[in-house]
């Protein structure tokens, strides 16, 4: 009886391993496709469309794909010198930053911090909820292996970019130039760029609370350190 038990449990086993590996194989060929083909939506997108459409079925998302040299240097550089100062050095992983991550998470007794760089947040956008877990920051560290393995680091920022949310709706940086400045991407001053790359950690917060003092002194500190960011 035990011998029949076991049996199925091994079997068990086996088919929970089968379908982990192909979900990653799944989710590495999106990757390799996304190589040279722009992604149409994330599960980013997806859940903000959702949470839209429970208020109002007809809501729609203000998306608009522009290729890389069709965003301003100045935003590229906000945003790495506000999310990930290490962007061309690392492999997908500051580990400084996650060391901090740690301690704090620590010190929080909860995963309140996750020192994640550009890749990762895109690994996570691209694929994940906004959940903090442990088997989400799992599955997001094998997503951004995958990523730097196969793409370009201007490739992973140009995709970036042209996901991240930056409002209720709002996801990309040609919508988002268009929503808070009335600029496409490609005209975005300093300034402009600093408040957008200052907005990425709540920015569905900041679009309703515009005046906030901790925005606007953040986004001043990003634009001081803005010339020494180096960008792909």
């Amino acid at each position: 009886m035990m011998k029949k038990v076991y049996g199925w449990m091994g079997k068990g086993i086996a088919a929970a391993i089968a379908l982990v590996l192909l979900y990653q194989l799944w989710i590495f060929a999106h990757v390799l496709w996304w190589i040279d083909h722009n992604p149409g939506s994330t599960a980013f997108m997806e859940a903000g469309l959702a949470r839209q459409q429970e208020k109002n079925p007809d809501a729609e998302l203000r998306h608009k794909w522009v290729p890389y040299d069709r965003i301003s240097i100045h935003l590229k550089r906000a945003i790495v010198a506000a999310e990930d100062a290490k962007f061309l050095e690392h492999e997908g992983f500051d580990v400084e930053g996650i060391q901090k991550a740690v301690e704090k998470n620590l010190k929080k007794g909860k995963l309140v911090a996750g020192g994640s760089t550009i890749s990762q947040q895109l690994a996570k956008n691209l694929f994940l909820s906004g959940e903090r877990s442990f088997v989400r920051k799992g599955q997001e560290a094998i997503i951004t292996l995958m990523l730097e393995a196969v793409m370009s680091k201007r490739r992973i920022l140009e995709i970036y970019l042209n996901v991240a949310e930056w409002g209720e709706g709002v996801f990309g940086a040609e919508a988002a130039a268009r929503h808070h400045f009335g600029v496409p991407a490609a005209n975005l001053t300093a300034e402009q760029a600093a408040r957008l790359a200052a907005m990425l950690p709540r920015p569905r917060f900041y679009d309703r609370n515009r005046g906030s003092a901790y925005l606007a002194g953040y986004a001043e500190r990003i634009l001081q350190r803005m010339p020494s960011a180096q960008v792909p």
